[in-house]
């Protein structure tokens, strides 16, 4: 599809609209706008952004549509029963498949639109080689940081043990007592409102994406 003009006029409020209509016919009565100011432009910004990470040689793609999350809630476990989701959001990954480790997300939400990328909640395995690899290359760790502050960003900590994990005792009240606790290591930006119906958004989100690079290497190195 490709060529991105932004999302449509009517995007946020019906969002908004589906928050207080939490009903199939409500939504299947305004399916067609989901489709038309929803899904085909964020198809299209997908596709955009693959090109442009292409000519950047930074690897990560979309897949259309599968890299579009469902927006119907799984409601199996939750005391929330609400079917539908009141945002929307896709992931970018060097396979193009939603499992991959190291990540590009983009989150469309009347509330606040924002794009991530980085490791989120990595499998215990997995978790354990990026931790190993801070401990073994903490000067290689630093550097990558520093590139993150440099482009403005810095590691979430909303995702982070209490105590330092079995095996890193050595670490604890040292420079990298914080970043060894993390379950996650993810970098995040709000964005502008108003990009959200503008093309200009591939930009942005571009631009977001070549300054988290330094993350996505450092851990994708460390996951061989």
């Amino acid at each position: 599809m490709g060529a991105f003009e932004g999302f449509g006029a009517k995007a946020l409020p019906f969002f908004k609209a589906l928050k207080f209509h939490q009903s199939k016919d409500w939504f299947d009565e305004n399916r067609a706008l989901y489709q038309d100011d929803v899904l085909e432009p964020f198809i299209a910004l997908l596709d955009d952004l693959s090109a442009d990470f292409a000519k950047r040689k930074l690897p990560l793609r979309a897949d259309g549509k599968k890299s579009i999350f469902r927006i119907h809630r799984d409601v199996r476990f939750a005391k929330d029963k609400s079917p539908y989701k009141t945002h929307a959001g896709a992931v970018m990954t060097r396979s193009g498949a939603k499992g991959d480790q190291g990540l590009l997300y983009i989150h469309i939400d009347p509330e606040g639109p924002f794009v991530a990328a980085g490791f989120y909640m990595p499998e215990p395995a997995d978790l354990a080689r990026l931790r190993k690899a801070i401990k073994a290359e903490p000067k290689g760790f630093g550097r990558m940081t520093a590139a993150l502050k440099k482009g403005g960003l810095e590691l979430s900590n909303w995702s982070q043990l209490t105590r330092i994990p079995r095996g890193f005792e050595d670490l604890k009240d040292g420079p990298l007592d914080g970043p060894i606790r993390l379950k996650s290591f993810i970098v995040e930006e709000k964005l502008p409102m108003k990009l959200v119906t503008r093309p200009e958004l591939v930009g942005t989100v571009a631009d977001f994406a070549k300054r988290s690079r330094p993350l996505l290497d450092f851990g994708w190195n460390a996951l061989g």
